[in-house]
């Protein structure tokens, strides 16, 4: 093992708790029974699904759709490839398989490919336990670190996922052909654990032959060593479908030794795609987004990704609708910042800060050069209008409305707070009404600055609905009759 591996193991390895056995007798002597890791995945995941538990916590939308068919594959003992346009969570999948493993498992201590006491197969263990028989030393390995992981880039080599010859070893007086000089790659070194290759496609054809023995054979072969180490490791990769990976292709071979190929989805629903959101925004501390705004970002993103105007083969990920829900927060924060307003919320006047924040995320067709800015804009304010219809279409805005019967008009804007708003509309009767139509589980509603942003988002609906007129000019915007 090189210095920095040693480093790099000693850093993220977990300590063992102390009651677990140290060697291989008392391993013996404890009942331990030897599991291939594709039997253990199998066994931990049917015995979650007979618990009614949780198997891939923090994956949204994919309960009917994708997750039964990775369940089969994991319990028919197949590697896999997910297939799916980008941002649809299939790292984060892949990452929860390596939580279906036992919490730890022995190893034999130091052994760069983590073999199991029972069955060492490197040269350097086999040699250990004929040595030291049952006071072969074991250590214990966390399931945490039992997962590996590679984007696969063009410039990936064979000696980077397999492994090659270690010259410092050869410069310690070590023949060439003696198996220790080696240097095992990224796919032994999670031997016993879940290897995840990104971007499958992406790794030039080449090096994709060298993982033909790993997916069918179960082993693998370094450059001209007599050397066959077999391998037990759950191996899954992620590929963007292939009619829209310019860049590669996963070869014919590789392709036919997966044994399952799973499609993944943007969420179906409206209701997946606001859950989504809001489990992976991380706004700014101090901010309130309320569910309307989320809902309104998300209507947008669907409304992005359906649009004719869009590329529908690079797909609009669920990250585009995460960073605008993150960008209306901080727009949120600025104002509080600018105006003093403490516990800022988002109102309606920050969402036009998202369209060019987030136009770099879209691919247009050919046709739409010069108005991407123009498109974005229309379907924000279609998304608020028809998010405004769902859940104040049926209120009573009478109140809000006799305030421009009379002449009068309501000033707001990125730089006018919450409390500046309410005082321009006064006293509104029917605004309890209107905060629990937008926040019935929330407890944000009472204060000020939802009270702002739910006035705001009904004056917004009601010029949508060409029932106000607005004018904008830079940071203030007023409505009028």
């Amino acid at each position: 093992m090189h210095r920095l591996d040693a480093v790099s193991a000693a850093i993220t390895r977990h300590t063992a708790p102390d009651d677990l056995p140290a060697t291989l007798g008392a391993l013996r002597a404890s009942g331990h029974i030897h599991r291939p890791v594709k039997h253990e995945v199998r066994e931990n995941l049917l015995r979650r699904m007979r618990a009614g538990e949780d198997r891939f916590p923090g994956i949204v939308g994919f309960d009917e759709t994708v997750l039964p068919r990775v369940e089969r594959a994991l319990l028919a003992g197949h590697d896999l490839v997910l297939l799916g346009e980008r941002g649809q969570g299939k790292t984060r999948l892949i990452r929860t398989i390596a939580a279906l493993l036992d919490e730890w498992t022995p190893v034999v201590r130091d052994c760069p490919v983590n073999d199991h006491p029972y069955e060492p197969v490197c040269a350097r263990c086999r040699a250990l336990a004929a040595e030291t028989g049952d006071e072969l030393p074991v250590d214990w390995w966390h399931r945490e670190d039992r997962y590996g992981e590679k984007l696969a880039t063009p410039d990936t080599a064979v000696g980077d996922l397999i492994g090659d010859v270690d010259p410092i070893k050869l410069a310690e007086g070590r023949s060439l052909g003696d198996p220790e000089t080696v240097h095992y790659g990224l796919v032994p070194r999670t031997n016993r654990g879940v290897f995840c290759l990104n971007e499958l496609p992406d790794l030039a054809a080449r090096i994709q032959v060298a993982l033909l023995n790993v997916l069918e054979e179960r082993d693998i072969q370094i450059r001209g060593y007599a050397l066959r180490l077999p391998l037990d490791v759950l191996l899954v990769a992620s590929a963007n479908p292939e009619d829209y990976t310019n860049r590669g292709r996963i070869i014919t071979p590789l392709k036919d030794r997966f044994g399952a190929e799973v499609r993944t989805h943007y969420p179906v629903g409206l209701e997946e795609e606001a859950a989504l959101v809001r489990q992976e925004a991380d706004p700014v501390p101090g901010v309130t987004v309320p569910r309307h705004l989320v809902e309104i970002v998300s209507r947008f993103t669907r409304l992005v990704r359906d649009s004719s105007s869009v590329d529908d083969r690079s797909g609009v990920s669920a990250r585009f609708a995460v960073a605008g829900v993150e960008t209306v927060a901080a727009s949120a924060q600025r104002r509080g910042a600018l105006t003093g307003e403490d516990d800022p919320v988002a109102r309606v006047c920050d969402l036009p800060s998202i369209v060019e924040t987030l136009q770099g995320k879209v691919e247009f067709e050919v046709g739409e050069e010069g108005r991407e800015t123009e498109v974005l804009a229309h379907l924000l304010r279609r998304a608020t209008a028809e998010t405004f219809r769902r859940t104040l279409g049926g209120a009573d805005l009478t109140a809000l409305t006799e305030i421009f019967a009379e002449g009068g008009t309501v000033e707001s804007g990125e730089l006018v707070s919450g409390a500046e708003l309410l005082r321009g509309v006064g006293p509104l009767p029917g605004l309890a009404d209107l905060i629990t139509r937008l926040s019935p589980e929330e407890d944000t509603g009472e204060t000020p600055g939802f009270a702002a942003a739910a006035v705001e988002f009904a004056l917004e609906g009601l010029y949508l609905n060409r029932r106000l007129s607005k004018d904008s000019v830079r940071d203030r915007t007023v409505y009028r009759t």
